[in-house]
């Protein structure tokens, strides 16, 4: 079994995408989480090229989020989609991944998931509420590479 597969359970995974359909109901932004292996490059090139790949530049807003995880290097990336870019101060993703990276340092891997997609859904909404016309753009399961 590769290291993506032995990272989350279907149970945890099944939690992750609660907490995005949770969060996603607070904000207009689409949130997606994508695991793989590793990339042997630097995590936000990768991310960046997964946002393509998956389609979450292609949004009404252009407002998706991708929480990367790189298993077997233990690292991850948080890549926002150009409208919030444009809105957002600098640091805007710090305490997402701060959450992140302490649930990740105890090996609480699923927990470090679901509060960094709930944080981020709540940030969001501050640029990006949720608006009666919202639909959901994007699967909320978790891709694998």
């Amino acid at each position: 079994m590769s290291a993506t597969e032995d990272f989350l359970t279907q149970i945890e995974e099944q939690e992750i995408v609660e907490a995005i359909r949770s969060a996603e109901f607070k904000t207009s932004g689409e949130i997606r989480v994508h695991i793989e292996d590793g990339c042997g490059k630097d995590p936000f090139e990768r991310a960046k090229e997964l946002f393509h790949f998956l389609k979450m530049d292609n949004t009404k807003h252009d407002n998706g989020v991708l929480i990367y995880v790189a298993v077997k290097e233990h690292t991850f990336a948080i890549c926002g989609g150009k409208g919030i870019d444009e809105v957002v101060p600098e640091n805007f993703w710090d305490s997402t991944k701060n959450t992140i990276i302490s649930h990740f340092k105890g090996k609480r891997f699923k927990q470090g998931l679901v509060e960094g997609v709930l944080l981020a859904g709540k940030e969001l909404n501050m640029h990006f509420p949720w608006q009666k016309d919202d639909e959901n753009e994007l699967s909320d399961e978790i891709s694998k590479g």
